[in-house]
């Protein structure tokens, strides 16, 4: 990863890019100071830890990468795209195709069991369905086993599940079928110590196995190690 905070081996936009930020500046009303990011190009495959204080724009940062907010300057490509050049439905369906989001809130479909919430994504893009392997439900079994979702919980609503067990079942939602790109904003936060490990050994092994670059947001400075890349947001303001 090259960034003007961190050092790394050589890298540059272009096909084997992930995401690539330049010149990125958010504000959520015109009045309001700027609040700006690091410039950084992240290859396809290398993973990032990004910390900072509460305020300092993790949430944001992420939210624009996945062209959910649109910033007032500056450019955003993930896999070589320009986000913020594609029309809103044009966005949407891009986010399904290319990326794993992993909310802090979760973002479950509360009405849905486990089953129907891990295999989601897949209805809505036929670039995931086609990359889930052998099966979409295969796949999603295989998640949820991998994450310690007794399988007599997968046809409950999720609702009716424990926090931890809730974030996890969001990751396993991100992990189907392949995505390019995973965002994580704070995915551990609800796991203990063993399921927070099992699931980063999931998380990255998948990834490395896909080529997926994983963008992960946490305030525990613990889990910084199984990361290559790290990359401190200050706040800044203009």
């Amino acid at each position: 990863m090259n960034s003007k905070t961190d050092s790394a081996s050589n890298s540059s936009p272009g096909k084997d890019t992930a995401i690539e930020v330049s010149n990125l500046g958010f504000s959520w009303q015109r009045q309001q100071e700027t609040l700006t990011f690091p410039d950084f190009c992240l290859k396809r495959g290398e993973h990032l830890f990004l910390h900072g204080p509460s305020g300092s724009g993790k949430s944001t940062l992420l939210s624009l990468l996945a062209g959910m907010l649109r910033p007032v300057n500056g450019a955003v490509r993930v896999l070589g795209t320009d986000i913020h050049r594609l029309g809103a439905g044009a966005r949407d369906q891009f986010r399904a195709d290319h990326m794993g989001v992993i909310f802090q809130q979760f973002n479950l479909v509360p009405y849905l069991n486990t089953l129907a919430n891990v295999t989601l994504p897949c209805g809505l893009s036929d670039l995931r369905r086609q990359r889930s392997e052998p099966t979409v439900t295969d796949e999603a079994e295989g998640l949820l086993t991998a994450l310690s979702i007794p399988e007599d919980h997968w046809q409950r609503k999720v609702t009716r599940l424990s926090i931890g067990q809730q974030q996890r079942i969001a990751a396993a939602r991100a992990l189907i079928g392949a995505p390019g790109v995973i965002l994580a904003d704070e995915p551990t936060s609800a796991l203990d110590a063993d399921n927070r490990d099992r699931f980063l050994d999931l998380l990255l092994t998948l990834a490395h196995r896909h080529n997926t670059s994983v963008l992960f947001v946490s305030h525990d400075q613990s889990l910084a190690h199984h990361f290559g890349n790290r990359l401190e947001l200050r706040g800044n303001r203009t």
